[in-house]
């Protein structure tokens, strides 16, 4: 009963009868939305019958901090757009087998919700594959632990883990369809599946699941141009990714959609993702409006992929892989994309050319919204580190087994395994890795001897050895599952195989699990004075902040790890590049005390950490921190 009611003086109180029961037209509970219809017109989409074009952006809510998320959608409206997008992350929500989790960051229906407030659809992609330079394409690492599952397949096990899963994203979102008052026009089924494979019956499965938790509005499928025909599912519309060509896209659609439209490109591409060791990808803005002209005065629906890319927190960041001919490239943790809308949420000079070809088709009588301002961002004083703790003196109970396991093994899903064997020493001898993924700081009695990195393909190098008994550790770090290709079902991570010394087989391995799915904390106790050591280490500072504001963190001079400000795991940094800076957001920082934890494998010496006003997307350093010997 509503407070309103409640409150009402004691003469009132006989009318209640009458208004509980309507009679005064008066109720309890709001009114629900007015639900919509959503179509498919031979050349257009139809909303309530009339033709609409969709004018839509990507953004991944995991990828921006709750407190940014209105912020901006708001961007998304003043740049023209009409609707928005966003993938559904299967390891975001179900990180454990039956343990899901829709709160904080991971609220896609609170998302979608406040993108109905702000005036916006939503294009919803829930397949649970969504590739998107994430781990593992989205899904979760302990698939690998079901012996015979095979993901984008009709293996009873995967539809089986997919079905549970698919019901539990349909509790969050079906409700919030366009046809039931929600703002969700169409729902993707599978992603860019004609690049996988092309098994029309495994299509139509996913087709029947989505049906059978509660999408029961408009299903689509979308593919890049030359696997449209692989990846469609007759009766679904055939969206197309990456072209901007209206007669392309045009004969593409109807060749797969019995002659008809509408016509809708799902992802439209206005620059590129980064790997590390590998330049920043910008494009300009001037070599894309003309596209984007030609498809929106052709009258058809677009989705630009990214218009907002975020940062890629943590250690969620996906990797490319195509064989053993190929090169490992794990992506960095800034996803910028070069989109319309930078990292930080501020309007780039693409936003705005792009502004100007949307706003050519605005609805008469319709201007678009002022561009707010940029937000301000500042340099904060340099930290200078006073203490620190040794990774090898904070370690937890090991797993023992006489060959090496992998994170999948330990049921560990992300960050860093410590593996530890007793050899014996006395002279030099060549250390083997077989399968490394995907690097590795070795050390011996405690000391930094050298590095591996499977980028540069290095799984070997020659150790000098103490006479006597020998503790010999090796710290590996997961740089991210592969996120797309035939290599989806090879994504184990840790030492995979076996290592050898001298050629023979070292046996009798202790694992050390470190996830740092929490910020590491020194204790008052435990952090001491720095001190001189070559093994990887953590510092942790606390710093005064007197008013929250955007800034970025300088790692030029630090050599590889991760960061946590406030108990938030802002990325990897990594001395390589291209990446230099990671961000942090006005909304992570608290007004007096606030916190930041480093974790550095390569330059236990570094004290100093500065900040910048600006990010640093773009400089490479080849060789730096990448060699076998140290």
């Amino acid at each position: 009963m509503s407070a309103a009611i409640i409150s009402f003086h004691r003469p009132m109180r006989r009318l209640l009868p009458l208004l509980l029961a309507g009679g005064l037209g008066l109720s309890a509970t709001p009114a629900p939305t007015p639900a919509h219809t959503f179509t498919l017109g031979a050349e257009q989409f139809l909303l309530d019958g009339k033709p609409f074009q969709m004018i839509s952006g990507e953004l991944h809510y995991p990828r921006i901090p709750r407190e940014a998320w209105r912020q901006r959608l708001k961007m998304a409206k003043a740049m023209g757009l009409n609707t928005v997008g966003t993938y559904v992350f299967w390891n975001a929500h179900e990180p454990q087998p039956g343990q899901y989790d829709f709160t904080g960051n991971n609220d896609v229906a609170a998302f979608v919700k406040m993108a109905q407030e702000e005036g916006l659809w939503v294009v919803l992609r829930p397949s649970p594959y969504v590739c998107a330079e994430w781990e593992f394409g989205g899904y979760p690492y302990w698939l690998q632990n079901i012996a015979g599952l095979k993901v984008r397949s009709q293996e009873p096990q995967y539809v089986a883990a997919y079905r549970r899963y698919l019901q539990a994203v349909a509790k969050q979102l079906a409700p919030l369809q366009v046809n039931h008052g929600g703002p969700i026009l169409m729902v993707q089924v599978e992603n860019e599946y004609g690049s996988y494979g092309s098994d029309k019956a495994y299509l139509a499965s996913n087709k029947k699941l989505f049906e059978e938790v509660g999408f029961d509005g408009l299903l689509y499928t979308c593919d890049p141009v030359r696997d449209v025909a692989a990846g469609h599912l007759p009766g679904l519309l055939p969206a197309v990714n990456g072209t901007d060509k209206p007669s392309q896209i045009r004969k593409l659609v109807q060749a797969n959609h019995g002659g008809k439209g509408p016509y809708y490109v799902a992802e439209w591409y206005p620059a590129w993702f980064d790997w590390w060791g590998t330049k920043h990808h910008t494009v300009p803005a001037r070599n894309y409006t003309p596209g984007l002209d030609s498809v929106l005065r052709a009258g058809m629906s677009i989705n630009m992929y990214m218009f907002h890319g975020g940062t890629t927190r943590g250690f969620m960041n996906g990797a490319n892989y195509k064989g053993d001919s190929s090169h490992y490239e794990p992506q960095i943790s800034s996803y910028d994309y070069d989109a319309p809308l930078d990292e930080a949420g501020n309007a780039t000079p693409k936003f705005l050319a792009f502004r100007e070809v949307i706003a050519k088709y605005r609805p008469a009588g319709q201007p678009l919204p002022a561009v707010p301002a940029a937000k301000p961002s500042v340099a904060l004083p340099a930290l200078q580190f006073t203490q620190n703790s040794s990774l090898l003196d904070r370690l937890p109970a090991p797993v023992a087994s006489a060959t090496p396991l992998t994170f999948e093994a330990l049921k560990q899903a992300y960050g860093f395994v410590l593996y530890r064997a007793t050899v014996t020493g006395g002279g030099t001898q060549k250390l083997k890795i077989s399968d490394l993924r995907d690097y590795a700081v070795v050390m011996v009695n405690g000391k930094r001897v050298g590095t591996l990195d499977r980028r540069l393909r290095q799984d070997a190098l020659e150790v000098a050895l103490p006479a006597g008994p020998v503790q010999l550790d090796i710290l590996v770090e997961n740089l991210g599952r592969v996120n797309f290709g035939e290599y989806l079902l090879q994504n184990n991570k840790g030492i995979t195989k076996s290592v050898s010394l001298g050629g023979t087989e070292v046996k009798s391995w202790k694992m050390f699990g470190l996830p740092f799915d929490q910020a590491p904390t020194l204790a008052k106790t435990s952090g001491r004075a720095l001190t001189a050591t070559s093994a990887p280490t953590i510092r942790s500072i606390a710093f005064n902040v007197d008013k929250p504001v955007d800034t970025y963190l300088d790692l030029r001079t630090w050599g590889k790890g991760v960061v946590w400000v406030n108990g938030h795991n802002l990325g990897r940094y990594w001395a390589i590049g291209p990446q230099q800076t990671l961000y942090v957001p006005a909304e992570w920082l608290k007004k007096g005390q606030n916190t930041i934890a480093v974790l550095e494998l390569l330059k236990p010496e570094q004290t100093k950490l500065p900040f910048l006003d600006h990010a640093i997307l773009n400089d490479l350093q080849p060789g730096v921190a990448t060699t076998t010997n140290d």
